[in-house]
This record gives C-alpha cells, sequence and structure tokens, in this order.
C-alpha cells in the first residue's frame, strides 16, 4: 500500500510539474501554485526527496520558521503580497478573458485577507532586520 501510495505522488508530481511549467509559459494559467504542489507531492513520495527538502535553506528560511513561530513578520507578509501581486497583475494584463481575470482578482484580495487576518503578525527581530537593512 505504501509502494502505491508513493506512485501516486510521484505521478501528481509530475503531472502538477507539467502544468506548472506549462504556466510559466501560458498566461492564462498560474504556474506557482502547481508548482508548489508538485513540491509537496514529490517531498510525500520519497523519504530521501523530504529529507533533501528540509535541509535546504528555502526550507529553513520559509517554511521552518512559519510552522515554528506560526506567523510572520509583516516584512515577510509585504515582501511575500507584493511579489505575487505583481505576478497576478501581468496575468491580469496579459489575459484577454474577463472571467479569467475577474477570478484573478477575486484570489488576489482573498489573499490579502488571509494574509491579515489569518496569518498571525510577528513583531520584527530588531536584530534579524538589522541585519537584513545592512544588506
Amino acid at each position: 500500500m505504501k509502494k502505491i501510495k508513493s506512485i501516486l505522488f510521484m505521478l501528481l508530481g509530475i503531472v502538477s510539474l507539467g502544468i506548472g511549467l506549462a504556466g510559466t509559459v501560458l498566461p492564462v494559467l498560474p504556474g506557482g501554485p502547481f508548482y508548489l504542489f508538485a513540491a509537496f507531492c514529490f517531498a510525500k513520495s520519497s523519504k530521501r526527496i523530504e529529507t533533501w527538502f528540509k535541509n535546504t535553506t528555502i526550507y529553513d528560511k520559509y517554511v521552518l520558521a512559519f510552522l515554528q513561530k506560526k506567523g510572520m513578520t509583516r516584512r515577510e507578509k509585504i515582501r511575500i503580497n507584493v511579489t505575487a501581486d505583481f505576478f497576478i497583475l501581468l496575468s491580469v494584463i496579459f489575459v484577454d478573458i474577463l472571467f479569467v481575470r475577474i477570478i484573478l482578482i477575486v484570489l488576489a484580495l482573498y489573499k490579502h485577507y488571509y494574509f491579515v487576518k489569518k496569518i498571525k503578525t510577528l513583531p520584527a527581530d530588531r536584530q534579524g532586520d538589522e541585519v537584513n537593512e545592512a544588506n
């Protein structure tokens, strides 16, 4: 049963990665969520991949920090939202289908609601902020 689950996650990861790659090229399809889902599926498909991912700096800096602190600083929230808004805005500009534009705008608004109301805002780490400002 474990082998079937592993194969299923691997197949879902491959399909999601393919859709994500298509989303990188096609402005109608957002690639980011499919990349995230593919990473999740690949991590669940193999202990070796999961261990590798958990040893990356991306995992340490973003995922683990979020899971341990149960929130984000205001600076992290703003940085993530501005980056996501930039790509959503590009999609809205390049997509000619009104229905898709409306969905993208609604999702962007929901994203802001979620970040403001659902994710706890943590106080800024003064020492960490000073290090970041120096770079």
